[in-house]
Formats: C-alpha cells, sequence, structure tokens
C-alpha cells in the first residue's frame, strides 16, 4: 500500500492510498483522483519524508485539535445554508497562509471540513427549492427547521434584503457521497 501526500491546484492538501505508484498514476490519468474539499482533479504529489523506525526516540508533539463545536438543539432557531460561487474563508485564509504556516492550512481545511460535515449533518436537504423553503418558514408558513439548498446569487441576495438570514456556504460534491 502506497500512502501519497497530494496537493489540488488550489493549494488543498489531503492524503491518498494506493495499491502502487501505477495505481496512482492511473487513476490519476483517468481523473479518478480528486481533492476532497473542491473536486478538482489536477493534483500533484507533494514531497513525503520516508517512515524510519530508529528505536526509542520521544514521540513527537501531537497535532493541535479544533475545539468541539457544541451539539445542535434545533430548538426554534432558523440556520440556512446555500450553495453559491462564492470562496469560503478557510480556502482565502488558506491560500495567504500556505507560504508561511503549512500547518495552518491544515488546520483551516480540516475546520472547514468539520463544519460542513457538522451543517450536512444537522440540516434537512431542500435542493433547488431552497429560497421557497426559506421564505415559506421566515412568514410562518411552513415550520421553522435547519435546512440547505441550492440558491442563485441573485436568490441569496433577495433573501438577505427580506430580512431572511441565509449563510452561502460552498460544498464540495465529494463531500455529499461520504469522505474517507
Amino acid at each position: 500500500m502506497k500512502v501519497l501526500n497530494l496537493q489540488c491546484a488550489g493549494m488543498h492538501t489531503f492524503e491518498g492510498w494506493f495499491g502502487s505508484e501505477e495505481d496512482y498514476q492511473s487513476q490519476r490519468d483517468r481523473g479518478l483522483v480528486a481533492c476532497p474539499m473542491c473536486a478538482n482533479t489536477e493534483v500533484r504529489k507533494l514531497p513525503s519524508a520516508p517512515r524510519l523506525n530508529l528505536g526509542a526516540v520521544d514521540p513527537r508533539p501531537s497535532k493541535p485539535t479544533a475545539r468541539e463545536e457544541p451539539s445542535a438543539s434545533g430548538s426554534g432557531s432558523l440556520s440556512t445554508a446555500v450553495n453559491s460561487p462564492v470562496a469560503p474563508p478557510a480556502e482565502v485564509v488558506a491560500s495567504s497562509l500556505s507560504q508561511v504556516h503549512p500547518e495552518a492550512v491544515e488546520m483551516v481545511q480540516e475546520a472547514w471540513m468539520k463544519m460542513v460535515k457538522h451543517v450536512i449533518a444537522n440540516t434537512e436537504d431542500v435542493g433547488q427549492n431552497f429560497a421557497d423553503e426559506a421564505r415559506k418558514m421566515h412568514y410562518g408558513e411552513s415550520e421553522e427547521r435547519n435546512i440547505r439548498g441550492q440558491a442563485s446569487m441573485e436568490e441569496t441576495q433577495d433573501l438577505l434584503e427580506e430580512g431572511i438570514e441565509v449563510l452561502p456556504l460552498p460544498m464540495p460534491e465529494s463531500i455529499k457521497s461520504g469522505l474517507q
């Protein structure tokens, strides 16, 4: 088994497991290796250090963990999320930090993925009906609940102008099918 450190054209880093170097090349050439953050198939290998067992050595310090999020209570709160072509803050921060602190980039990516997974786990997907469903809830025509779905930038702007709180949150397609 070959474990490779990979990076997409969007500077997201991730790990890939392959049976061999040839297996990696074959999958990459067929467009099967894609970034879990943005689904970009323009992927390259990063240099990685070999694992050497040199006997008893002090263990490396562990990575700092992201602060745990409180669980969603769902009691009367309206939390909405929208797929839209807006760059998430995590990507903006990550790209600016990539030259200075690679560990920070990894932490930002990890926190963003954790947040997206939390949203998916605690919301109902209403798909293309997002704007209509958000309006119905806002005007008391349907029960309030946590929803997510797709809306255009114009629909999102209209909802905000009506006083309906929405949060544009790009979600990679790969996360909907489950990440390893």
